[in-house]
């Protein structure tokens, strides 16, 4: 009989096993797939240059214990380049700029976004990532979408479509979807919205040489192949008081004290539990639908964009692909533009065949590109996520309105012998490699707490930063530090207009 059996061998349930088995404990993992890696695919093939990443596949400043395992395991990591333009499209017109603030000549725009970027900062600043659910106005936040909040909030069109194009790209979902808090959450996990959205100091500053992949295959070796089972889909898991016993579709039965569960819990109630799984907690995992993405490499013989002095980032409010960056290889080969097809788009694109998919996106890139060359990509790959059976979508679980307050609560709580891990039960970085790092580990602790080996206090435990690496902190531009909001503009305007209107009373009047 095993100490523990961890179900997933994505970087969560790995890190897990990882960690039990170098404290001497008999660890066993079962994972559906015929690879390692869960929601990070690295496809392999000299068409793509030797390799592209099909899911998971950046990090950046603050994620210390992907770090931690890249130098464990001698893995590469490269910048990915933004020093050229980046393109802006809204409304059918196209603006390109430098760095990271776009061109808004619009004094009403420039205050709104910069209004709205700022107050959900400082909002997401009043939700504990721990416990979202407790913060002060988690009850009012929880009862709202976050379009009823960007429609109450926002006074042009202009910042609306901005705030619902973040929330597609980092939840892969429409803001009708999730609940208010659930979006100040995520903020709130990942460092606020500056880090989560931007390449340089942000979350997609870096990849892997080689692919993410290697992450979680570099735990596979040093957990030994024997302990890792694959094609093992867990279908059924009876508990009693001495022991759980654990049943693949295969017919294989296991039995161990202990089981980790590292699966996304949106796809728990494909698992038969006796008993049952607690009534809470089966409301929670019918209420969390995984995020709906298509990610795209449509590879070309010539990186064209670069030619044109642009980076290959571009934001757009229409078209397939909202948000596409350069995912040229370090050494220049494979010339190639990733774009990620999202929430209702991926949906409805998910009809269409992948040939009518690469055509879509061809057509799009040459027409924002204003580069004929883009329409003859050389090859092409994708990954729908909601194809995947075992992920369900991605990257993350969304929580609509009231299932954080109602529900929360049950996302890390054990049953029995259970133990639940995975991204989305993580407290920070959560729907990243850090996320799954960090929750496998805690989950891992969890155990060995209750085995008696190590405090409560030593459940959780921050990772010391990484000298080489340094987490320099985003500090606001002049220019947004000082841009008042469009109401405050208003206020103010009102207040000079009525004072201006009042002195030119009193001197007709002969008051003043």
């Amino acid at each position: 009989m095993a100490d523990v059996l961890v179900i997933g061998g994505g970087i969560s349930g790995l890190s897990a096993a990882l960690l039990l088995f170098e404290q001497g404990l008999d660890v066993i993992v079962l994972e559906a797939q015929d690879r390692v890696g869960g929601r990070t695919y690295t496809a392999r093939d000299p068409a793509y240059g030797g390799y592209t990443d099909l899911g998971g596949a950046y990090i950046g400043p603050g994620q210390r214990r992907v770090l931690r395992f890249v130098r464990r395991f001698g893995l590469e990591l490269y910048k990915i380049s933004v020093e050229q333009k980046t393109i802006l499209n809204y409304g059918g017109q196209s603006k390109t700029y430098y760095g990271t603030l776009p061109p808004i000549y619009s004094p009403i725009l420039a205050m709104d976004v910069n209004h709205l970027q700022w107050r959900l900062d400082e909002m997401a600043e009043h939700v504990p990532a721990e416990a979202p659910w407790r913060a002060p106005k988690a009850r009012e936040w929880d009862s709202m979408t976050l379009k009823e909040f960007l429609d109450a909030t926002c006074w042009t069109e202009f910042a609306k479509v901005a705030g619902a194009i973040i929330c597609r790209a980092i939840l892969c979902a429409e803001p009708h979807e999730v609940s208010l808090l659930a979006f100040l959450w995520f903020l709130s996990s990942g460092q606020g919205l500056q880090r989560l959205t931007n390449v340089t100091n942000g979350a997609q500053e870096r990849k892997f040489v080689g692919g993410a992949q290697q992450l979680s295959e570099g735990m596979q070796k040093a957990l030994g192949a024997e302990r890792v089972h694959l094609r093992s889909p867990v279908v059924r898991i009876e508990q009693d008081q001495d022991k759980v016993t654990v049943y693949t579709s295969e017919g294989k039965k296991f039995e161990t004290r202990f089981v980790i569960s590292a699966v996304p819990q949106a796809i728990l109630n494909r698992i038969t539990f006796e008993p049952a799984l607690p009534p809470k907690k089966l409301q929670l995992i019918q209420r969390i639908p995984m995020g709906s993405i298509i990610k795209t490499m449509t590879f070309y013989d010539k990186p064209y964009w670069r030619l044109k002095d642009l980076s290959g980032q571009m934001a757009t409010d229409d078209g397939p692909v909202l948000y596409c960056v350069d995912d040229t290889k370090p050494d220049g080969t494979a010339p190639c533009l990733m774009g990620f097809i999202l929430a209702n788009r991926a949906r409805e694109m998910t009809a269409m065949t992948t040939e009518q998919r690469k055509q879509a996106l061809a057509a799009h890139y040459a027409k924002k590109f204003h580069c004929p060359e883009l329409l003859h990509p050389i090859n092409y790959a994708e990954k729908n996520w909601a194809d995947e059976q075992y992920a369900g979508g991605c990257y993350v679980s969304n929580f609509p309105p009231g299932v954080l307050t109602q529900f929360g609560e049950e996302i890390r709580r054990p049953f029995d012998h259970v133990y639940f891990a995975g991204t989305e039960s993580a407290t920070i970085w959560m729907g990243y490699m850090e996320g799954a790092i960090q929750s496998g580990e805690r989950a891992a602790r969890e155990i060995l707490h209750t085995l008696g080996k190590i405090p409560a206090s030593e459940i959780w435990q921050d990772e010391p930063p990484a000298p080489e690496w340094p987490e320099v902190p985003i500090e606001p531009a002049f220019i947004e530090k000082i841009l008042p909001s469009v109401t405050k503009f208003l206020i103010g305007i009102s207040g000079i207009t009525l004072a201006f209107g009042a002195r030119a009373v009193g001197r007709y009047w002969g008051y003043v």
